[in-house]
């Protein structure tokens, strides 16, 4: 199973052409609505440095960066959630990602055209916000239908049930979405609720460094302060621009400016930390590769992201610490410096491991 966003936002807001930066893809990219009907796919690199260095010290014939999977989602409009513009097949898309990057225009383009008549970065995230919570409040208005019935008749689960939807959608029709709604873990999880997605602002600006104390770029960080959503500020434009760059141009270019790394290597890095994934690295047959799992994923089931056969014949993990490894220089002086631990079954994963799986096919 892979781990994947989708990039969601009002029609010309800059979502494809984020998208086609982040993943060199072409996503058609065009001044009016609904260009994209179809969620376009694409695999974006996460940037690692960890990787590099361990490149660096083994030198591999091969090294493989880890990936994560970005949907390009149709914009939204005002009324998605009756069927406006195409809306409940966009919605369905949006149920099918793991989290989503929502991209808000705050740069000016009078040639591209725009929900109202001027930017507003907070009235585009409500628009938004509000068709996800109407779409949640209907799935949750007919669950409470269902489960009413079965909980007339006295069934105390049902009646559990109930009272807890019920919350669920108060606090929906306040405006408050299903992932800040406490207590109710369990429910909503079964509902597969969309506001229950952890969600991303991109704020889109017209260029690095000019936008970024702006009104309009401003407000969208203090909303994302507010929710306590995290917030990435991008020149989708310059970052679409930037790609056509080899590597020592884009190097240079951010230099001149002032970056440490692009938006968009910020934008995959915080993405990744969105879904609470974590690297570990494997080093076999002279190939370097990096995988990803979730948080708290034990060493059986991480093999079984290489090759399910590893998981079901687990015997044990060789495991080194990627700090130790750095400090000893090579995999054998680590090994014999005493920082291979041999790990079973309960082995919980950590981001940075360098893991070689022992196992029986």
């Amino acid at each position: 199973m892979g781990f994947n966003c989708g990039i969601v936002g009002l029609p010309n807001a800059g979502k494809s052409t984020i998208f086609n930066a982040l993943t060199s893809a072409h996503a058609e990219v065009a001044s009016y609505p609904f260009c994209t009907i179809n969620p376009h796919q694409g695999i974006a690199p996460v940037p690692d440095p960890r990787l590099t260095r361990i490149g660096q010290l083994i030198r591999p014939k091969k090294i493989i960066p880890t990936t994560l999977e970005v949907w390009d989602i149709a914009g939204l409009v005002k009324g998605a959630s009756k069927g406006e513009g195409l809306g409940n097949q966009f919605l369905s898309h949006i149920r099918n990602v793991d989290a989503l990057i929502h991209v808000v225009r705050c740069f000016e383009d009078e040639n591209v055209a725009h929900e109202g008549e001027r930017i507003d970065p907070l009235r585009d995230v409500e628009i938004i916000n509000t068709e996800l919570l109407l779409s949640d409040v209907e799935i949750v208005s007919r669950r409470i239908t269902k489960i009413s019935k079965l909980a007339k008749t006295g069934d105390k689960q049902a009646q559990e049930e109930l009272k807890a939807l019920k919350k669920i959608e108060s606090g929906l029709n306040e405006g408050v979405p299903a992932r800040r709604i406490e207590g109710n873990e369990h429910h909503l999880k079964e509902l597969s609720l969309l506001t229950t997605k952890p969600v991303l602002y991109v704020v889109n600006v017209s260029e690095p460094g000019t936008d970024r104390s702006s009104e309009h770029a401003q407000s969208l960080m203090d909303l994302a302060v507010q929710e306590n959503v995290p917030v990435v500020t991008i020149s989708g434009k310059l970052e679409d621009e930037l790609q056509e760059l080899n590597e020592e141009e884009k190097q240079g270019f951010l230099r001149e400016y002032g970056f440490e790394r692009s938006g968009l290597e910020e934008l995959i890095i915080n993405g990744y930390q969105l879904l609470k994934l974590i690297t570990f690295y494997t080093t076999v047959s002279e190939e370097l590769r990096a995988w990803t799992v979730k948080k708290g994923t034990m060493a059986p089931a991480a093999a079984g992201k290489i090759h399910s056969d590893m998981e079901k014949g687990f015997i044990k993990a060789e495991v080194i610490n990627y700090e130790d490894f750095i400090t000893a220089g090579a995999l054998h002086h680590a090994r014999e410096e005493g920082h291979l631990a041999l790990e079973g079954k309960v082995y919980e994963v950590k981001d940075g491991d360098i893991i070689t799986f022992k196992f029986n096919v």
